[in-house]
């Protein structure tokens, strides 16, 4: 049996017998979402994205295609304005709450903030010919993990725009070829999850580790070692290696979200009504 078999048979059994509930699990992710998490803060405002840092500030970002940053009590801290000169912004990544990255796809471009969110650094990625990508985060040294489609291979671009490490073509790799829509780069791992074909694990080499066939999760993050996830009735956790599929009904006060983001401290509620944080009792 290889390795990826041996994986995605472990991984049967667990979605088979090794499902129980949040309550059960380690302390590390919040242990009952519904129970131990109440609502703080209410944003009403007509939001389409958002994202937050590990000190609570939260980065929204309008219909009309404004980013903000907002304090954890709501108060507004900065404003970026630009939003004329590379079209329609993708993707936040607030990893780093000193180095905010926001990309534009339809320019392959990534745009990096400092903390008051002023433009500190322009990294156009069609310099390296990366014309499509869909996913790009912020890497483990502070450089950008890239997904090049068209390439098909996960690249680490510097502040410069330099190609600094590449992964083999995943065409070699895989008989079917994983479309990334997250990057996650996590305790010397980096994940890409695919709703169609799940989530493919590499240490910072490019060497994959292996592939969990956890697919059609909405809103896949990780926190340590755990891998969350939801649809449209469940969230899910998961850690590899174990066979502790965890699953919890979505709690009735988030059911009409477009997007959650789970935290240790807090949960974060997108509506067509606005933002919702519930923090931690």
């Amino acid at each position: 049996m290889t390795r990826h078999a041996y994986h995605t048979a472990l991984l049967l059994m667990a979605l088979a017998f090794g499902r129980r509930s949040w309550a059960q699990q380690a302390p590390q992710v919040p242990a009952t979402v519904a129970g131990e998490f109440q609502l703080t803060l209410s944003l009403s405002q007509d939001i389409v994205d958002f994202t937050a840092d590990n000190l609570g500030n939260i980065y929204v970002l309008s219909r009309d295609n404004q980013l903000k940053k907002i304090g954890p009590a709501g108060d507004s801290l900065a404003v970026f304005n630009d939003v004329r000169r590379y079209g329609k912004i993708t993707a936040i990544d607030a990893t780093n709450p000193l180095k905010i990255l926001v990309y534009y796809r339809e320019f392959t471009t990534v745009i990096e903030l400092d903390r008051f969110l002023n433009i500190v650094n322009t990294i156009d990625l069609r310099k390296q010919n990366i014309l499509e990508a869909k996913a790009i985060r912020l890497a483990y040294d502070n450089n950008v993990w890239v997904f090049d489609e068209l390439d098909a291979k996960l690249k680490r671009i510097g502040d410069d725009g330099s190609l600094v490490d590449q992964t083999a073509d995943f065409r070699q790799l895989f008989d079917s070829v994983p479309d990334p829509a997250v990057i996650r780069d996590q305790d010397g791992l980096v994940y890409l999850y695919d709703p169609a074909r799940g989530v493919y694990i590499f240490d910072h080499y490019g060497a994959l580790k292996t592939h969990l066939d956890l697919r059609g999760w909405q809103d896949f993050d990780v926190i340590g070692k755990n891998l969350l996830g939801r649809d449209a009735r469940n969230l899910y956790r998961y850690q590899p290696g174990t066979l502790d599929l965890q699953e919890q009904p979505i709690p009735a006060a988030y059911r009409e979200a477009i997007r959650i983001r789970i935290t240790p401290t807090q949960v974060y509620v997108l509506k067509k009504t606005g933002l919702e944080v519930y923090s931690k009792k």
